[in-house]
Formats: structure tokens, sequence, C-alpha cells
């Protein structure tokens, strides 16, 4: 009874694991297309995962960008032409290094003006202090210092 309940489990197991993994097999006519179609799924990214470039993806809408980008490639068509499908499809989002634009234009330049603008204010608060004169200790104040460092030693 129970290599049969075995057997059974394994089996079930087996299939489920089978029907998981997919593979995806695509043919191209040359080694440049290959190579483009490998390049464009490592730098585009899965709109789904957001953080997941296309070939690391297992969504369906990744596997079907893929597809996309695929069938493009095989029809001729170039690396900006699977680029400019994408994006007028998905939006600049799909790209991991967006394209400098009106859109984007914080995004390029906006850690420059924060680190300028920081360094800025560093500098003016640095001048500020060493303009202004460091008042002298009353002899109130020098007394309840040396008091202090005398009950410390002891």
């Amino acid at each position: 009874m129970i290599p049969r309940l075995f057997i059974i489990a394994f089996t079930l197991l087996l299939f489920a694991s089978a029907q998981a993994v997919k593979i995806e097999f695509h043919s191209f006519e040359n080694k440049q297309q290959e190579k483009l179609y490998l390049q464009l799924i490592a730098e585009l990214r899965c709109v789904k995962c957001q953080n997941q470039n296309l070939a690391e993806s297992n969504a369906e809408l990744a596997k079907d960008m893929r597809d996309k980008a695929y069938q493009i490639i095989i029809s001729g068509g170039t690396r900006d032409d699977v680029i400019k499908y994408m994006t007028d499809r998905y939006g600049e989002f799909v790209l991991y290094r967006p394209r400098f634009g009106l859109k984007t234009i914080l995004l390029w330049v906006g850690p420059a003006v924060f680190l300028l603008l920081s360094l800025m204010f560093l500098i003016k608060l640095i001048k500020k202090q060493q303009k202004e004169p460091v008042a002298p200790l009353s002899e109130r104040d020098r007394e309840s210092v040396r008091k202090l460092l005398d009950s410390k030693d002891t």
C-alpha cells in the first residue's frame, strides 16, 4: 500500500514540476539576431515585476514581451525598432537606462543639482561658523569646568 502511494505522489510531483518549468526556444537566422535578442531581453525591464529584466522574469507579460521582441527581430527589425515598440506600448519605464529628454531630465540632472546645492549649503555653513567669534568663557564658567574636572579625577 505504501509503495503504491509513494509512486502516485512521486508521479504527481514530477508532473507538477514539469508543468511549472517552461523552456522557451527560439531559432534565429544568424548569430547577430540571437545576440541582439539576448541583449535586449537583458536590458528591457519587465513592467509587471519592476525590478527584473525580461530574461529573469517568469511573468506571463514578460513572456509576451520576449515573444514580441523575437518577432520584431526575426522580421528584420533593428534594436531601435524593438525599443520603439516597447516604449510606445509600455512607456519609458521599460528601459533600465531611460533616454535623456524632457520627461526624464529631473532623473538625469537631479542628483547632480542636489549634490551641488548640498555642497554650497555646507560651504556657506562652514564659512558662517568661521566668521562668528567664539565668546570667551566667563570666570564663573571656568570655575564650574574646573570643579567638573577635579571631581572626575577623584
